[in-house]
């Protein structure tokens, strides 16, 4: 047991121990900002953060110098919508928190108030799987609750134990087939839930009850307090809408609630309805790989979903997966084989994300001042036989390791 113990703590050990200056020389740079890509770039990196980024010239004094000719240099790659993290063996109830099968009616009634914050496992196998193959943050969200919300997801780094990038970062909902699961069975009956809910919201006027606060509104006051950000539209709401008809109810809403930050989720119709999302100015996070009739709110599914959204002008960004979250950069080549433009496929796992999510003076492009979340691929990033050589996030390079490469070197050289 003991030596098991050991293999597992180096297992995590994957980070190195201090961030350093690096230059990184040669490759070209994708900046993912106005800058744009650089043939032959320098990235200079001082205490986690990237100090400039410019064509290549001499290195100054004091830096490791990482030769990246020939490579393609990214920013650190973000999982859109998963629930990494927070989720390891499925059908393990002690290693699920992503899912809840009943929610306390005196607390969270309607479900606004849950926080994964509390959840976040940062020594699940899954992450160190999904970071070697570019990942270095996660947006993390409930995957399944019984409520009208599905509660407040958080954005974390997938580096080291200071995991958490930013609480609360955005509220759940389904209006699809599984939101009127839970509100009875019809949508009949979950839009004017919903409508209520937001109308109590609002009511507050931006003011948190207090445990002493007086209040008869349906929700609980920590239903209600969790949804004070978002009707002031400080927070996004994720919302879940796959066919046409509730994706149009959705921008509707934006309509009678224009003060609100809203995101759809998949979106398998959207392109039936891309010239309306974009006029809402609603960002979409989708799965490119969902393109079959499995259910009726899916009938229009394609995958020439995410290129025909960005022919209109609407934000895609690209997730949907946690135990396949590294399979993200081959769904961002197939929407670009099938429409979406190069250049929009990789923005679609880097800064489109960072925007919507309010983190992008941070995250998501190589700006100077930003995190130095970077990098190395051995070629294009959404070709499926390239790969990262090298990985940086907040500067320090990471092992290029997972409990799925140990166990392959070890029976290899067996």
């Amino acid at each position: 047991m003991r030596h098991i113990a050991i293999v597992l703590l180096a297992a995590m050990s994957c980070v190195a121990a201090q961030a350093e200056n690096v230059a990184i020389i040669g490759g070209h740079v994708h900046t993912m900002s106005a800058q744009g890509s650089l043939g032959k770039g320098m990235v200079l990196i001082e205490d986690g953060r990237i100090q400039s980024v410019s064509e290549l010239q001499t290195v100054p004094a004091g830096y490791r110098v990482i030769d990246a000719t020939d490579k393609v240099v990214t920013p650190g790659l973000i999982g859109a919508y998963t629930s990494l993290g927070l989720v390891e063996v499925g059908m393990s109830a002690g290693t699920v928190d992503s899912t809840v099968e009943s929610v306390d009616v005196n607390y969270s009634p309607y479900g606004a108030a849950l926080d994964v914050s509390y959840a976040f496992n940062p020594d699940s196998t899954l992450i160190a799987i999904s970071r070697i193959e570019g990942f270095t943050l996660s947006v993390s969200a409930m995957s399944d609750t019984p409520s009208l919300f599905g509660g407040q997801g958080a954005v974390f780094s997938l580096g080291d134990d200071d995991n958490l990038v930013k609480k609360q970062a955005f509220m759940t909902l389904s209006v699809a087939n599984a939101g009127a699961d839970n509100s009875g069975g019809s949508r009949a009956a979950l839009w004017p839930k919903l409508e209520n809910a937001l109308a109590e919201a609002r009511s507050l006027e931006g003011k948190a009850l207090g445990p002493k606060d007086e209040w008869n509104g349906s929700m609980s006051k920590a239903d209600v307090n969790a949804l004070l950000p978002v009707v002031s539209g400080n927070t996004p709401l994720f919302i879940d809408a796959r066919r046409k008809a509730d994706i149009r109810q959705v921008v509707a809403l934006k309509e009678r609630y224009p003060d609100l930050n809203l995101v759809l989720l998949y979106a398998s119709e959207g392109w039936r309805v891309a010239d309306e999302i974009a006029e809402a100015e609603i960002p979409v996070i989708v799965d490119p790989e969902s393109n079959l009739p499995v259910s009726f709110e899916q009938l229009g599914a394609t995958m020439a979903n995410a290129g025909r959204l960005d022919a209109s002008g609407v934000s895609v960004s690209i997730g949907m997966e946690t135990h396949n979250l590294r399979l993200a950069t081959q769904h961002a080549g197939n929407a670009v084989a099938n429409g979406l433009p190069w250049e929009q496929g990789l923005a679609a796992l880097t800064i489109n994300t960072a925007r919507l999510l309010g983190i992008d003076k941070d995250y998501g492009s190589l700006e100077p001042g930003k995190v130095a979340d970077v990098v190395i691929w051995s070629g294009d990033p959404l070709q499926v036989m390239e790969a990262p050589e090298k990985i940086l996030i907040k500067g320090a390079e990471i092992k290029l390791e997972s409990r799925q490469t140990k166990l392959r070197d070890r029976y290899i050289s067996s």
